[in-house]
C-alpha cells in the first residue's frame, strides 16, 4: 500500500478503522466505524537531510519516539512503501 491512498491508516502500526454497531437503548441496530486517532507528522531525517511526512497513529508517534525515526523509515522501506 503506498502512502497516503488510505484514509485514517497509520503507516507504522497498520493501524485502520474498526466496524461494528451502535446499539440504542431500544436495541436498534446501526453500522458504526471507530476511527484511529492519526495524526500528519513530519519528522527530520538526519541521513537524507530532509523531512519526511508520515501518517501515524498515537501509538504509532510513541513507537517512532522509542525505536527511532531512521528505524522506522528503514523498516517501511523494506515493507515497499514509498518515504
Amino acid at each position: 500500500m503506498e502512502a497516503g491512498v488510505s484514509s485514517r491508516h497509520c503507516q507504522v502500526t497498520g493501524r485502520k478503522p474498526g466496524f461494528g454497531k451502535q446499539v440504542s437503548h431500544s436495541n436498534r441496530r446501526t453500522s458504526r466505524r471507530w476511527l484511529p486517532n492519526t495524526q500528519r507528522r513530519r519528522y527530520w531525517l538526519p541521513s537524507e537531510n530532509r523531512f519526511v511526512v508520515l501518517t501515524v497513529s498515537t501509538k504509532g508517534i510513541k513507537t517512532v519516539d522509542r525505536r527511532g525515526i531512521e528505524s522506522v523509515v528503514a523498516e517501511l522501506r523494506r515493507q515497499g512503501v514509498k518515504v
